[in-house]
């Protein structure tokens, strides 16, 4: 360990000036003396945090295009068959919650950031599903109503840190509840439709990942519990991912069920209504 100290240290004492303040920023004077400028790994404490930072970096990154395959199955089919509205508006609202009271609690940005931009990617899809189920004036409502409750939630003159708690605590169960209505339209439609993969999975392993950074920097129980029930209902809805991956939906075998009794109907008719050829024998 002496010797790969030895060698790290001459790059950790030169790193640039704005690398060496993000990490500064991140871990701390301490920890980055510790890790960086000791190359000392014995520090349990400080590789926790680390690992927690990193973390927190890489869910924020990946959920700036976690739905992105999600918009882009419904711009492409048009359709908004599997994807239930009300999920997404229950979720929406939550996030919603979540972002005004850590940004009024100062909690740091990488225990929280991917809030703000599912946020905006659950905007655009809950549009989509209602503009493709023939709701536009529901949409714009809908977009209406939210930037009235995000001027509400972050302006502390509307709603105080006292009231903004208890949202808080409401919004765990929103983001609870917000799960449900997908594993139902699941289930009740026997498959998934337009919903992404890619972000089913990308759910698990990121409300997973948060329970970890929650734990290592934010020391609040409501957070902490909210992204545990949050965990247990996306590992549902993953389960449920790949139980119907191949299953088409209720609505696509009626359709093909009623392809197939009107090619029976017509096939009968056709064989049916055969009519004989005019002969051209004379009668005696």
């Amino acid at each position: 360990m002496d010797a790969v100290r030895s060698t790290l240290q001459p790059l950790t004492h030169s790193l640039p000036p704005p690398v060496r303040d993000f990490a500064i920023s991140l871990i701390g004077d301490k920890c980055y003396k510790t890790l960086v400028l000791d190359v000392n790994l014995e520090s349990v404490e400080c590789i926790k945090l680390a690992i927690s930072k990193g973390l927190g970096i890489g869910i924020i990154g990946v959920s700036s295009i976690v739905k992105v395959p999600q918009i882009l199955k419904l711009l492409q089919s048009k359709s908004g068959e599997g994807v239930s509205f009300l999920s997404y508006l229950l979720e929406t609202a939550a996030y919603l919650i979540s972002l005004a009271y850590n940004f009024r609690q100062g909690f740091p940005f990488s225990t929280y950031g991917e809030t703000a931009l599912i946020a905006v990617q659950n905007v655009i899809i809950s549009v989509l599903v209602l503009q493709y189920g023939g709701k536009a004036a529901g949409a714009a409502t809908f977009v209406a109503g939210l930037a009235a409750a995000g001027y509400a939630l972050f302006n502390p003159g509307v709603v105080d840190m006292n009231l903004m708690s208890y949202l808080q605590a409401g919004a765990g169960f929103l983001g609870v509840a917000s799960k449900l209505p997908q594993i139902l339209t699941i289930f009740q439609e026997g498959g998934t439709g337009q919903l992404s993969a890619f972000a089913v999975f990308n759910y698990l392993a990121g409300s997973l990942s948060r329970i970890f950074t929650t734990l290592q920097e934010v020391d609040d129980k409501l957070i902490l519990y909210g992204f545990i029930a949050g965990f247990t209902l996306n590992a549902v809805i993953a389960l449920q991912m790949i139980y119907y991956w191949n299953a088409p939906t209720a609505k696509l075998k009626a359709s093909k069920q009623i392809d197939e009794i009107a090619k029976g109907v017509s096939s009968g008719t056709s064989t049916g209504t055969k009519k004989k050829s005019p002969t051209t024998r004379r009668r005696g």
